[in-house]
């Protein structure tokens, strides 16, 4: 990865951030459909960028200037996220800002991609199969900026749709992935920013001098985040990373496509609403007064706590299926316990909530470290280094 990747990513954070804040801010149905419909749009542009680094260097010739104007469009994108759907008395139209910035990040990558493939056909007329999913998808934002409600939604959707069915549809006989460490460097990176956003949530989230609650709901969540960072870099990245090294040609497309660009999206999408349910939790033990031990929480903020954990876990086995070809059956019965669990967690305080929660997945995650404990040692100190 080269040190301008790096610079691009830290926009990427300050999004992530600017999500979770018009989460919280919306805490309903429409609150949370909202920041992940903005979160997809910006991850649909990331995971271009991420695609584009694969095949040229990010930080050599023109290549330098277009991550650069990307960056800064991307930038404004995020400035804009307040208003993506509704515009604020003052300044500049939101909705209209964020679409046009859209439009700038994508035309950007999709000139570099043109000019990357210059010499090479088949990467041609991938881009050119490419090309009318990323004019249909700007056009039905900039359609949405001049709408409200259900119908802005709606076209919203219908733009991400466009995007991300069109890349689909497109196939992958043409796109290259020319080092399968680079690739699943930049997605296990992304990953860490994701987790990276819950630990600023919780340090958000606390808006009083620490008490033993505080304290108490700040461990958990660090624990909570740490379990869910473990669950992934013990050992399923490095093979995962091997399993697309040893991959060739179309197959390593769209092992690449499939198990990063798409399934990644719901593992991010988890963490986000797991920050969200964690700025809430921080708000309900941060009070001073005498029910801060017994408030339970209660409605989407819980949902997004238990629920994103959930939607992580599912689709980290979904990922780990297609990647390694294995059936995660630990995390499918994990997920599946946390959702069932969420009736009885509505009943309970909102910080043994939280304990019971970090509790589950630490200890669903170190039994599974456990139970597979020779398969660890051979994939973390004897394989050999998965090819580039």
């Amino acid at each position: 990865m080269t040190p301008l990747e790096l610079f691009f990513d830290l926009v990427f954070v300050f999004a992530l951030t600017q999500i979770t804040a018009l989460m919280a801010e919306d805490p309903t149905a429409r609150g949370v459909i909202r920041g992940l419909l903005i979160l997809a749009v910006l991850w649909w542009s990331w995971v271009g960028y991420a695609w584009l680094g694969n095949v040229v260097r990010a930080d050599e010739g023109v290549t330098r200037l277009a991550m650069f104007g990307a960056m800064t469009a991307l930038f404004v994108i995020a400035l804009a996220i307040p208003e993506a759907f509704e515009d604020l008395p003052g300044g500049l139209p939101g909705p209209v800002v964020s679409a046009v910035g859209y439009f700038l990040v994508r035309l950007a990558h999709l000139c570099m991609f043109l000019a990357a493939s210059r010499t090479d056909p088949g990467l041609r007329r991938q881009v050119i199969k490419f090309t009318p999913s990323v004019l249909v998808a700007t056009s039905l934002l900039l359609i949405a900026s001049q709408l409200s409600g259900s119908a802005q939604i709606l076209v919203w959707a219908a733009a991400l749709l466009a995007d991300l069915g069109g890349t689909m549809l497109a196939g992958a006989s043409g796109w290259r992935v020319n080092s399968a460490a680079h690739f699943a460097e930049r997605h296990a990176l992304i990953l860490i920013v994701a987790l990276g956003e819950s630990i600023v949530s919780i340090g958000i989230g606390v808006a009083e001098l620490p008490t033993w609650p505080i304290v108490a709901a700040s461990v958990l969540g660090l624990v909570l985040s740490g379990a869910l960072w473990w669950s992934y870099f013990d050992t399923k990245s490095i093979a995962a990373e091997h399993a697309l090294g040893t991959a060739r040609g179309e197959h390593r497309a769209r092992l690449a496509r499939d198990g990063y660009s798409y399934l990644h999206l719901p593992m991010i999408a988890g963490i986000i609403l797991l920050s969200l349910g964690l700025k809430k939790v921080l708000g309900y033990v941060g009070g001073e007064d005498d029910h801060v031990l017994s408030d339970q929480l209660y409605g989407l903020p819980l949902i997004a706590l238990y629920g994103g954990v959930s939607l992580y876990l599912l689709a980290h086995a979904a990922f780990i299926r297609r990647l390694i070809g294995v059936l995660s059956l630990s995390r499918l019965l994990l997920a599946a316990g946390l959702l069932a669990g969420i009736p009885i967690a509505a009943e309970l305080p909102a910080l043994v909530s939280l304990a019971a929660l970090s509790a589950a997945v630490a200890v669903g995650v170190g039994l599974d470290s456990w139970r597979h404990a020779d398969v660890r040692e051979d994939i973390r100190h004897h394989d050999e280094p998965p090819p580039a």
